[in-house]
Order: structure tokens, then sequence, then C-alpha cells
């Protein structure tokens, strides 16, 4: 058994230390989960970038359509 001079520092961890370690341990666990991951990051600006460059070339083909039919627009519903 527990000789009666670690009682008291044993009861002081249980009490004090314990449960701030064990809400410290899973609210870092938390906020590692709720984040995304720095390969993750990089596919986002890399699909970005992919969305940017294909918003460009929509408008440009919009452009080329409106000067060689500029109709094209009411016959699609747009």
């Amino acid at each position: 058994m527990i000789p009666e001079i670690a009682f008291v520092p044993v009861v002081l961890f249980m009490v004090i230390v314990a449960p701030i370690w064990i809400v410290m341990h899973y609210r870092s666990k938390s906020n590692k989960e709720s984040g995304i991951s720095e390969a993750e990051h990089a596919r986002l600006q890399e699909l970005v970038k992919i969305a940017d460059s294909m918003m460009v070339r929509i408008e440009t083909l919009e452009s080329i359509l409106d000067q060689e039919t500029p109709e094209w627009r009411a016959k699609h519903g747009q």
C-alpha cells in the first residue's frame, strides 16, 4: 500500500494535476483533428489556382461567343 508520507502528494495529483492533464490532452487532440493538414492545404491552394484558370477561360470563351453569336445567351436561357 501507499506509505502515509506519499498520501498527500498522490491525493493532490489525483485532484488537481490529473483532471487538468486530461482536459488539456483532449483539447489539444481536438484542435489537431479540426484543422486541415499541410498536404490538404496545398491541394486546396492548387484547386483554387485551377478554378481561377478555368474562370479566365470561361470568360474568354463567353467573350468570343458574344462577338461571333450575340444571341447565344438568349438561346440557352442565360
